[in-house]
């Protein structure tokens, strides 16, 4: 599989993206049953839960990072990324693993 990379949109809504750091690991787990976007896919960090969301708008992605909606079908229930950059108006991250369930 080629790198991948999405971006986490909507921090501020949660615990803000100052505590992030380049090399922590996330969780990417699909939320079908979100009423706004049904391809919506959570962010999680291990100790605090839901940090964001997978950028799905082109005003949000950062770079070269793919929408959520981009991703969802490239992933199973479960996935794992790694955050690369911690910038001013997203997070840039890697998918590094798929996980099924």
């Amino acid at each position: 599989m080629s790198k991948i990379y999405f971006t986490i949109a909507g921090t501020r809504y949660h615990y803000g993206q100052d505590f992030l750091k380049p090399d922590m690991q996330v969780r990417l787990v699909k939320e079908p049953e979100n009423e706004v976007d049904n391809e919506a896919i959570r962010v999680e960090l291990p100790g605090l839960g839901l940090i964001g969301y997978v950028a799905n708008s082109p005003h949000t992605d950062l770079g070269e990072s793919m929408s959520a909606g981009r991703i969802y079908d490239k992933i199973g229930d479960e996935a794992a990324g790694t955050v690369l950059y911690v910038l001013e108006n997203g997070v840039l991250c890697r998918l590094d693993k798929e996980e099924q369930g």
